[in-house]
């Protein structure tokens, strides 16, 4: 082998290996991936497998918000429930994140739909500096009780959709595309339920 050949094997070696360090290690960049991803029509979330639930009893799952304001989801029966658990720290959190927004900005002045993000870590501090540097207008909750594990089991991120009788109507962990047209179309049915 000579030794421009041997050069150019491990150059590109040592491409290969830095470029997976960084996926590995960097978890923007692992975030930055998955958008792509979810772009090319990966992580959609599965609608038609629609959980069949009972109606669950909400009373006394409470969460705050960043004032110390509590709300109790036995409170919002009658309306479309989002429930997304997530940390800033969380790479496929951080991948999901911009569809989570575009659905917010979409259904947000819906009066049958409530969306409550909930801070995993319940550091409001770190979730704002977050929600300000991604430009995100996202309502960031905390755990105010126990959460049962039939609602998060805790793998991040989480997402629960309650209809408005309070039956879990989707459920799904890891990172999803919720600005997908089928999930639109889910939420708006829900909505008119």
């Amino acid at each position: 082998m000579n030794k421009i050949t041997f050069l150019k094997k491990h150059i590109w070696n040592g491409l290969f290996l830095a470029v997976l360090l960084v996926l590995l290690f960097v978890p923007s960049a692992k975030a930055y991936l998955m958008q792509g991803l979810m772009q090319v029509g990966l992580f959609k979330p599965h609608t038609e497998t629609r959980v069949q639930g009972k109606v669950t009893d909400l009373s006394g799952i409470k969460f705050k918000d960043a004032e110390g304001n509590s709300i109790d989801l036995g409170d919002l029966k009658g309306k479309v429930i989002f429930l997304n658990f997530w940390a800033t720290w969380c790479p496929p959190c951080q991948a999901e994140m911009p569809s989570v927004n575009q659905l917010y900005e979409q259904f947000k002045n819906n009066k049958d739909v409530v969306f409550l993000f909930i801070d995993a870590d319940g550091d409001f501090g770190k979730a704002k500096k977050f929600m300000d540097r991604k430009k995100y207008s996202l309502p960031v909750y905390s755990m105010g009780s126990s959460v049962p594990e039939e609602i998060f089991k805790g793998s991040l991120p989480t997402t629960i959709v309650f209809d408005k009788e309070g039956r879990i109507s989707y459920k799904g962990e890891g990172a999803a595309n919720y600005a997908d047209q089928k999930f639109l179309d889910f939420m708006g049915k829900l909505t008119r339920m």
